[in-house]
């Protein structure tokens, strides 16, 4: 009831939005009768905050069409490979035409970044993208507004977005040999437990991942976030923040948390400090300081921009990372795409190096929540482990603006180089096949800067892209389908992974 409300005033509000647009506009110009009024350019910043207060902002794009890399503007192709029903894989491909650019291009790491589905769209990490484009072939999780995914189409739970990251990276190791992974806040979980679960089957896993501000052990240094989630039960969640999408979009009837609540919450977090940057908008405007009223534009764009998320995928995370703190005890089965049930062992993990990132003045994720995972990887070596804490950071500090470039993004390339060392061993050492190359004709011919190289991958039991069962016809089956695709579920060490109930 609470969405129809919501999308019943919004409704109404939009013709006093599209008016005070309007309004703004014909008296901040000095050719317009009304921008001759002496209080003018006071009106017309009144009328531009509100339409700013007022309007629906929708999804904003990457728009990353170039990238510098040594003094030559790189071309950059924006563009989905894989299509899941609740998720794009989006791909970033680098072009060139200079030869000594191209030949550097080709040996680096590819990168698989993984988004969080906490609210905002995936282009909230744009600066991520746009500086780890220079040194790495980029992909990126572009999650969907569950509001516009049909009913048809099932619905979302945790456990799907655990295989759709492994659906992701098996993908990259079928194109590159291998990849990195980065995970940033929320993902860091499902992250952890899909790399896990491909370690305990014996598959091949990526040669790093990288965790950045997420809430591996909530139960470390609790913020706000972590204190709503313990203080109020999982029914008063189920009960109070979960409504159905209304008629007027394609996924009707659909059981979400509405983007309009989160974005409510995230105001309600810092509300003095959102007042005091629309006021400073509203005095920028009338001083004329085009510099800072675009920089806050663009940063609410950004930040007003929310989705929907799918009711089960957030109530099965309130419940398991913030309530009953599965992962960190053991205690965490997932559903594979077979409909396989597997417990989630991080002590499985042997020859992935790990490591973990978070900001000082972090308010989201606590202190000590994101490196609780180096102790969890029991079989990792301790030279391939590292944590980094980010001086002065807060939560978006360490993967965007000044500090992300400066001093989280340094260490995170080195890291990240010095893991793909056997990767590039491992190719030296066989032959490689490259797909025939089609001439371009043009003015300017634009040399693709990665090839598709096929090289020996992952098991090749995967066949990601093609394996689209739904988790409800799943959860529903009396037995896995596709059995001839399921791997070998033995772990490492010989031993057969332990057989645990269905959740039901």
């Amino acid at each position: 009831m609470l969405y129809k409300v919501y999308e019943a005033q919004r409704t109404m509000m939009e013709p006093f939005v599209d008016f005070a647009q309007a309004a703004a506009k014909l008296y901040g110009n000095s050719m317009s009768p009304l921008g001759q009024n002496p209080l003018a350019q006071r009106v017309a910043a009144g009328y531009s905050l509100i339409y700013r207060l007022g309007k629906d902002y929708e999804k904003p794009s990457f728009d990353i069409q170039t990238v510098d890399i040594d003094g030559t503007s790189i071309a950059i192709h924006e563009r989905v490979e894989i299509d899941k029903p609740f998720c794009e894989l989006r791909r970033f491909k680098r072009f060139s035409d200079d030869t000594a650019t191209l030949a550097k291009l080709k040996g680096q790491p590819a990168v698989l970044l993984v988004a969080p589905l906490s609210g905002h769209y995936a282009t909230l990490l744009r600066d991520t993208v746009k500086t780890m484009l220079k040194d790495h072939k980029v992909y990126i999780t572009d999650w969907k507004n569950a509001r516009n995914v049909p009913l048809s189409d099932g619905n979302f739970h945790l456990d799907d977005y655990v295989n759709y990251v492994q659906e992701f990276i098996r993908h990259l190791q079928g194109r590159y040999g291998n990849c990195h992974v980065i995970s940033v806040c929320q993902p860091t979980v499902p992250v952890f437990a899909a790399i896990s679960l491909m370690a305990s089957r014996g598959e091949t896993t990526p040669l790093s991942m990288v965790m950045m501000g997420g809430p591996i052990d909530a139960r470390l240094s609790a913020t706000a976030v972590n204190d709503l989630a313990t203080k109020k039960s999982f029914e008063w969640f189920e009960n109070n923040v979960i409504y159905k999408v209304p008629a007027n979009f394609p996924g009707a009837g659909r059981r979400v948390y509405p983007g309009f609540l989160q974005h409510s919450g995230f105001v309600a977090m810092n509300p003095n400090r959102h007042a005091t940057s629309h006021y400073d908008y509203f005095q920028d405007l009338i001083k004329g300081d085009d510099d800072a009223t675009e920089a806050h534009r663009k940063f609410y764009d950004e930040y007003n921009a929310v989705l929907d998320m799918d009711a089960d995928y957030y109530l099965e995370t309130i419940k398991t990372v913030f309530q009953e703190y599965k992962l960190v005890k053991g205690t965490w089965d997932v559903i594979s795409a077979q409909g396989k049930t597997e417990r989630v062992t991080p002590g499985d993990i042997t020859t992935t190096a790990v490591m973990t990132v978070e900001g000082e003045l972090d308010d989201i994720s606590g202190a000590g929540q994101t490196q609780a995972a180096l102790a969890m990887c029991s079989g990792v070596p301790d030279s391939q482990k590292k944590h980094l804490e980010a001086k002065g950071a807060g939560h978006y500090g360490i993967f965007s603006g000044r500090r992300w470039r400066e001093v989280v993004y340094p260490s995170v390339k080195t890291f990240i180089l010095e893991h793909n060392k056997s990767l590039t061993e491992e190719k030296k050492a066989l032959p490689l096949t490259s797909a025939p190359v089609k001439p371009v004709t043009g003015a300017v011919a634009k040399v693709a800067a990665e090839p598709q190289v096929t090289t020996p991958a992952a098991p090749a039991a995967e066949a990601p892209a093609k394996v689209a069962i739904s988790m409800a016809a799943a959860r529903t089956a009396t037995k896995p389908t596709a059995q001839a695709a399921v791997p070998s579920y033995t772990r490492p060490n010989g031993k057969p992974t332990p057989k645990v109930p269905r959740r039901k």
